[in-house]
């Protein structure tokens, strides 16, 4: 079905065209005319599947078929990170070329001040994280009173992450006449009941199976002990292979200690975690996105808004501990049909997260060995007590600790030094 049968708005198709679309996919031939009949919306699909222009098209098509002469905010998408706010207004501004639509971002690590003006200026859409957007709204509450459409995109996330007082705070300020979606790739029976307070009677579109990652991604493991990691990483980066890699690590710091040492072998590579500044998580997206870096290490937190064509390889440095996030992070790979693999790197105490894994999946994980890698000794100096302790030797000296309680101690102290005198 071409777009033109969608329903959608003239200018609308125009901008479609003009990027490059001429069939919808099958999440957006099924939510597009739903938002169009102005129902509330619940849309499941995997990731790289076109979740994106499923609501933001028909949400453009009903605002320039009601244009109105008064500026203020008409549709409030809230995300989950930053990365997923600007790779959003991006589309956006793609599909809207046609239109007068004045488009806003909202989100932490950048001054307030821009975000602000450009609500007082006048804002159709607004694109937001829930935290920054409380604290630029608050007194400012007026500018959502016509408010029409509220999209959580990736909203399980934005539960997970603990944005649910927020996201209430600011449904309780919206108009209760609204249409309001929701998009995700994952979503437990548990959000499912949550999210329906904010919504009336919504239609459910699920297109595959819940915990079905991107049929085109190969996806395989390797069982290394933690020590090895590093070698593992480095030994499969030497080859021509794996030539466009997002490796995601568990915390912070270690996705700075995997950076420090591929860029020791002089592999280009760069950093994406919450510690980064805006300006750098930006440089370091938009660099991996135009191929100037080969390696793009990242954080979970940064998972959803990873949004670049081409990704060949995604490697699980650190594997998952929720089986959410391992669909959400091998789908940066195999997007749009393409062909991608997933490799996860599996130490001994990572067992048990694998079989939650594979019961979540309802399928197994192929095992293989590397060849040509050999793993290497662990190094790290033995522990000091290694055994008992030997009752024979003397024991360690140690001081003596007071048993007078400090307080009466100070007390007694305080009166030997200041006597009474008669």
């Amino acid at each position: 079905m071409p777009f033109q049968q969608l329903g959608l708005a003239a200018p609308i198709i125009q901008a479609v065209k003009d990027a490059g679309y001429t069939e919808p996919t099958p999440i957006q031939t099924a939510a597009i005319p739903v938002v169009l009949h102005r129902q509330d919306l619940m849309g499941i699909a995997q990731t790289g599947t076109g979740k994106t222009a499923a609501f933001v098209l028909p949400i453009l098509s009903l605002i320039a078929a009601a244009p109105v002469q008064h500026r203020g905010i008409r549709a409030l998408i809230m995300v989950p990170t930053r990365e997923l706010v600007v790779q959003i207004e991006e589309n956006i501004r793609i599909y809207a070329r046609h239109l007068p639509l004045r488009v806003a971002t909202i989100f932490g690590g950048v001054s307030e001040r821009p975000q602000i003006r450009a609500l007082q200026h006048g804002a159709d859409l607004v694109v937001a994280t829930p935290g920054r957007l409380l604290d630029v709204i608050r007194g400012r509450e007026a500018s959502l009173r016509s408010l029409e459409f509220l999209v959580l995109d990736e909203a399980d996330r934005m539960l997970d992450m603990g944005f649910v007082p927020a996201i209430r705070q600011i449904v309780r300020l919206l108009p209760r006449q609204r249409q309001t979606l929701l998009f995700s790739a994952t979503l437990s029976r548990e959000v499912e009941k949550l999210i329906r307070e904010f919504m009336h009677n919504p239609k459910l579109i699920e297109i595959g199976r819940r915990a079905n990652p991107a049929e085109t991604v190969t996806q395989y493991l390797y069982e290394v002990s933690h020590h090895a990691k590093p070698a593992l990483l480095s030994h499969l980066l030497q080859g021509d292979s794996l030539h466009t890699v997002l490796v995601f690590s568990r915390t912070k710091h270690g996705a700075d200690r995997i950076t420090r040492r591929l860029e020791s072998m002089k592999i280009p590579v760069a950093t994406l975690h919450s510690n980064r500044s805006q300006n750098q998580r930006l440089r370091a997206l938009q660099d991996f996105k135009d191929g100037r870096v080969r390696v793009l290490v990242a954080t979970d937190i940064a998972a959803r808004g990873i949004d670049v064509d081409g990704i060949s390889h995604v490697v699980n440095y650190d594997f998952p501990r929720h089986p959410e996030d391992y669909v959400h992070r091998i789908g940066r790979t195999g997007r749009a049909h393409a062909v991608g693999e997933a490799i996860s790197f599996l130490a001994p105490d990572d067992f048990s997260h694998l079989r939650t894994l594979e019961r979540f999946l309802g399928r197994g994980i192929l095992r293989r060995r590397v060849e040509g890698f050999t793993e290497p000794h662990n190094t790290a100096a033995p522990h000091k007590h290694t055994g008992p302790r030997d009752l024979s030797a003397p024991a360690p000296y140690r001081p003596r600790r007071d048993t007078m309680p400090w307080r009466l101690r100070r007390s007694y102290q305080n009166k030997n030094r200041f006597p009474r005198h008669a």
